[in-house]
């Protein structure tokens, strides 16, 4: 992993910082990821972190289920995939425990089937948003003039949590056009221990099924990106892109 290349100081790498920056640290110094991982986590693990090749060609996800196990490539998708781990382990054990029911009942195929689809979208893209009502109202609707510049004082009470590995990954090298699927939520952001017990107990087949999700444009959030205080920055209609129309 390249030294410097996460910069720990932007705000959507706040809730990592404290347990990324060592994890980091010891990663540069030659351990490997799935070491270092482990060496965090320190004598109550959520899972064990190991290399990938203990895998043996199983299924990530069962074998993450039957073995407690997570198979660790070096680079910085598993890396973030690991601080989440550390973080919000009920949040992770949860979504694993139903991909494995939704595997066991299905088994895998060309077609994850809608349960599936929305963990992996989730998992790998997703995040929590607690804000004001109006701001989720303007968001649902994608007026996103509204969102960004009418009620932009309003963002100073929304918090906004990033939950996806991929997504942290990407925001590594941050991009106008990066987009989270956001949930809506009243868990206390700022202590991770309610944080996952909110995101566990909301995460159920019926819940996730219905896909309650939200497109957002992370690099449009008030303070996230120097570029959006000159407020032609929303008029890119490929990125704040307007609600279909109903057909």
């Amino acid at each position: 992993m390249e030294s410097g290349l996460i910069d720990w100081s932007a705000p959507w790498f706040d809730p990592w910082r404290e347990a990324g920056e060592p994890v980091e640290a010891r990663i540069q110094a030659g351990t490997s990821t799935w070491h270092a991982l482990n060496i965090q986590a320190g004598d109550r693990p959520p899972v064990r972190f190991v290399p990938q090749e203990e895998m043996q060609g199983a299924p990530y996800e069962r074998f993450i289920f039957e073995s407690g196990c997570c198979p660790t490539r070096e680079g910085l998708h598993d890396f973030f995939n690991g601080l989440v781990w550390l973080r919000l382990p009920r949040a992770k054990a949860r979504l694993n425990a139903l991909q494995a029911e939704q595997i066991a009942a299905r088994g895998i195929g060309p077609a994850r089937g809608p349960v599936r689809d929305a963990i992996t979208l989730f998992d790998e893209n997703g995040a929590l948003l607690q804000a004001p009502q109006p701001l989720w109202d303007a968001l649902r609707q994608r007026q996103w003039h509204r969102l960004f510049i009418e009620l932009r004082p309003l963002w100073e009470q929304a918090r906004l949590q990033v939950f996806g590995h991929a997504l942290l990954e990407k925001l590594v090298l941050p991009r106008k056009d990066l987009t989270a699927h956001v949930w809506c939520s009243d868990a206390p952001l700022r202590d991770p221990a309610d944080t996952d017990d909110w995101l566990q107990q909301q995460f159920t087949q019926a819940s996730l099924a219905r896909k309650p999700f939200t497109p957002l444009p992370v690099l449009g959030i008030p303070g996230w990106w120097p570029a959006n205080r000159h407020f032609s920055f929303y008029d890119d209609s490929d990125v704040f892109r307007p609600a279909r129309k109903p057909a």
